[in-house]
């Protein structure tokens, strides 16, 4: 009888997937050495601590996240020029008048009736008597969770009149964008229903608010679209191009008037 030698595989053994402990960013914490040596650590910062941010804090975002903030914020400074006491805040840290309220750090707030303009890391509605008229939070997958519920709630708690969200949500394994928009009322937030053509009215920038193309987009009240500073750029940059080429054939045609005027005497 023949014995054929099998060789026996062990079965592979998966080791499960580190989460990044700085998915939500970091804060740096510094503390003293028995020897009286003082250090810094870097420190993960938890979903908690990016409700309730502290200053200093670094929350990361995506590039596409950050080129929707700058737009915004942008727009909305374009459109409140000469408006004194309006500002637009974008990732500074606001602390409430309520003591059962901690401090949130939205990524686009809209103050009107500000009395005095100052450098802030954080925001005093108390100090300065005035509370945002519009917040905007764009959702990013790893904190959309906290957008969607608990800033619904508190925002509703700290009296913010306009509060919309630019989310993200997979439909179809595609990342697509939506607005969500509630206003408060006496009973608390309602939603505030797009009109006909999906946009938002934001009363406090007295502007539209849309998606076109898978992006954020403000209209005027006219419904024009705004484009945002790169497009301006651009747009001016072809202008002037167009006018340097205009020019040279100006002076190309002015060059053979005079020659043809200097043969014919």
């Amino acid at each position: 009888m023949t014995y054929t030698t099998v060789e026996v595989l062990s079965a592979p053994t998966f080791q499960p997937v580190q989460m990044d402990p700085y998915r939500y960013g970091w804060r740096y914490v510094s503390h003293l050495l028995p020897d009286g040596t003082s250090v810094t650590d870097q420190v993960p910062l938890t979903l908690e601590q990016v409700l309730h941010p502290e200053e200093g804090d670094q929350v990361t975002h995506s590039d596409a996240h950050q080129r929707r903030r700058r737009y915004l914020c942008n727009v909305f400074e374009a459109q409140l020029t000469g408006q004194t006491d309006a500002v637009v805040l974008d990732d500074v840290r606001i602390a409430w008048d309520h003591p059962d309220l901690k401090p949130h750090g939205p990524d686009i707030a809209v103050i009107l009736g500000v009395r005095a303009r100052r450098n802030w890391s954080t925001f005093d509605v108390a100090t300065e008597g005035v509370r945002p008229a519009l917040i905007i939070e764009i959702t990013s997958p790893e904190t959309a969770s906290i957008d969607r519920s608990s800033k619904l709630e508190e925002y509703d708690f700290a009296g913010v009149p306009l509060y919309v969200l630019v989310d993200t949500v997979t439909l179809r394994r595609e990342p697509t964008l939506r607005l969500l928009a509630y206003t408060q009322t006496p009973g608390g937030y309602v939603v505030l229903p797009p009109d006909s053509s999906g946009r938002i009215w934001l009363e406090p920038v007295q502007l539209w608010l849309g998606i076109a193309a898978g992006e954020v987009v403000c209209y005027d009240g006219r419904g024009a679209a705004l484009g945002d500073y790169r497009e301006l750029a651009a747009s001016l940059a072809a202008e002037r191009h167009a006018l340097a080429q205009a020019e040279g054939r100006i002076q190309a045609l002015e060059a053979e008037i005079a020659r043809l005027r200097d043969d014919t005497r």
